[in-house]
């Protein structure tokens, strides 16, 4: 994953534990609301329970991933302020980093079609994308909470959509062609041990606790793809496009299985 949208804790001020709220569930043992520091953030904005948080039910703390957002908030749009130290910059703080999380995934993907010489036809429209994003989440407070992000979202997306046609043609053979022609499949739970996959529009889709073992699954478009629990054990991810460590962290694998080389393996995997 790039360095710069990537989450570095050690220059945030716990924001994700913070500013988002969550609901008992299968990702979490309890509720909390927006603002409302985690029981075990420390004093420090570290988790008290880094390391044993799938253990302890907090699944959703594994697969989430701010992109960036958290050190760009804590250290450049706020100058290093602690929220601890002033409750009404507290309240804006928390309003702005969500939004500043949704611009920096805009970024990540952007930034990845940036480097696909499938896409190179392209690459001025995605640069001045990229650009007019990063512009955007170095504005200040006030501006960024004005922001319309989905009518932001609605710019980018297009490009992003040609970018997966042309990149996912190699094997257009095995997928369903454009984005806008197909109604998304629920594959909640399917069994899709050794299939192949290749070039699959997966944009969308559920894959929630789906048997992918062993499947074939290069150059398949992840956007928005619901992994959680899916186990991919043995699968051939290599050139997965717009795939992020959050999809993979929340997914079961195994040392078998390919990653594309932006994407980490996680601990829990094993070794």
């Amino acid at each position: 994953m790039q360095s710069d949208l990537k989450s570095d804790c050690l220059n945030c001020f716990g924001l994700c534990c913070v500013s988002l709220p969550y609901m008992k569930s299968n990702d979490f043992p309890y509720d909390k609301d927006s603002g409302e520091p985690c029981r075990h953030l420390c004093s420090d904005h570290r988790c008290s329970i880094h390391g044993s948080l799938r253990e302890k039910g907090f699944h959703g703390c594994v697969s989430y991933e701010c992109f960036g957002a958290g050190q760009k908030v804590s250290q450049l749009i706020y100058k290093k302020q602690d929220w601890r130290k002033d409750s009404r910059m507290a309240e804006e703080m928390f309003s702005v980093f969500p939004i500043v999380q949704q611009l920096h995934e805009m970024l990540f993907y952007l930034k990845q079609a940036l480097a696909l010489e499938e896409a190179k036809d392209l690459k001025l429209e995605i640069q001045t994308l990229y650009d007019l994003t990063y512009t955007l989440t170095i504005k200040v407070p006030e501006e960024i909470l004005e922001l319309d992000i989905e009518a932001h979202r609605n710019k980018i997306n297009p490009v992003l959509v040609k970018v997966s046609d042309i990149y996912r043609s190699k094997y257009r053979k095995n997928s369903e062609g454009s984005h806008t022609k197909k109604k998304r499949p629920d594959y909640i739970g399917a069994h899709l041990a050794n299939v192949d996959m290749k070039g699959q529009d997966l944009r969308g889709t559920f894959l929630i606790a789906a048997n992918l073992t062993n499947s074939d699954l290069r150059r398949a478009d992840f956007i928005g793809a619901d992994l959680r629990d899916a186990n991919l054990s043995g699968a051939n991810l290599a050139e997965a496009l717009f795939l992020t460590q959050a999809q993979i962290q929340s997914a079961k694998g195994d040392k078998a299985t390919v990653l594309p080389d932006y994407v980490e393996r996680p601990r829990h995997w094993g070794s």
